[in-house]
């Protein structure tokens, strides 16, 4: 089994914290998490992988590991978020690299890959959304603070923070809670309950917008270059729906879409078949 190593390195004065493993000669995969976790969710799939691929899997700023500067210095909004990992993947020379991403993490690679198309060889969404039709009904309260920022209907959304919500993302629509190890959701909840945390992810929550906005040029940009596409699916998903992955193929015609019966936080139950399926998918292309 392939040595994971646990890093940290500067980007623009933030210290982002990092896991990677395998050959640094081996085809490249960046892992993109999302809300509220950190790259511990990847913590049973890297080793899968990296046997033929050499994965790296930061923290976002703000999340885990990683620096949490101040709202005052660091604006916390997903174009800002994106630009730092941006700048990570050239301080640690990803020159070429596929993408996984998930939940905040899709926000934050696709813009990467509209940055810079030629630096991605294919990507791989695990319930990470770019259509309209993916938002399920669960957004409505962010919404609603999208239209109006009040303090009250912003203080409402502290209800996404709380221990009992994190529980309820890893176990909504899994078939047996009791393939759900507690790890997971127990440091999420640790990283929340950080002084600081909450007005953090309160300022994302609002500038969510800002993504579903940038819909239609992800979408551009998924017919224009036309990336190799996996998206590997939790049917349950409460706040992505399963329209939100078929979805891909209509811009990507050769898009793949694999559901698996679980929720959103689909690894934490089906690790090993998703593995085997990203290895299939990925190892077709021969990525280098």
């Amino acid at each position: 089994m392939a040595k994971i190593t646990y890093r940290r390195v500067p980007v623009d004065g933030i210290e982002i914290f990092y896991r990677e493993a395998g050959s640094p000669d081996a085809p490249v995969l960046l892992l993109l998490h999302g809300f509220p976790t950190a790259s511990h969710m990847f913590r049973d799939l890297i080793p899968q992988l990296a046997d033929r691929f050499h994965v790296v899997a930061p923290d976002l700023p703000g999340f885990g590991q990683s620096d949490m500067p101040e709202r005052s210095r660091f604006s916390y909004t997903f174009d800002n978020i994106a630009k730092v990992i941006d700048r990570f993947t050239e301080i640690i020379s990803l020159r070429h690299f596929a993408l996984y991403v998930f939940d905040y993490g899709a926000p934050t690679g696709f813009r990467l890959a509209m940055w810079h198309p030629e630096r991605i060889t294919a990507i791989i969404s695990q319930n990470g959304n770019a259509y309209v039709e993916g938002l399920s009904e669960g957004w409505n309260p962010i919404r609603t603070y999208w239209q109006d920022s009040s303090p009250a209907n912003r203080s409402a959304l502290r209800a996404f923070l709380s221990p009992e919500t994190t529980l309820w993302q890893y176990t909504h629509g899994v078939a047996d809670t009791s393939w759900v190890s507690p790890d997971g959701y127990s440091l999420d909840n640790f990283y929340l309950a950080r002084p600081g945390a909450d007005e953090v992810q309160l300022d994302l929550f609002g500038d969510y917008k800002s993504n579903v906005a940038l819909y239609p040029e992800f979408q551009t940009y998924f017919r224009r270059h036309k990336p190799p596409f996996l998206a590997v699916w939790g049917r349950n998903d409460p706040f992505f729906l399963p329209p939100g992955a078929k979805a891909f193929k209509r811009d990507i015609p050769k898009a793949g879409v694999h559901f698996f019966d679980t929720g959103h936080f689909a690894l934490e139950t089906h690790c090993d078949d998703i593995a085997a399926t990203i290895r299939q998918f990925l190892e077709s292309l021969q990525v280098d």
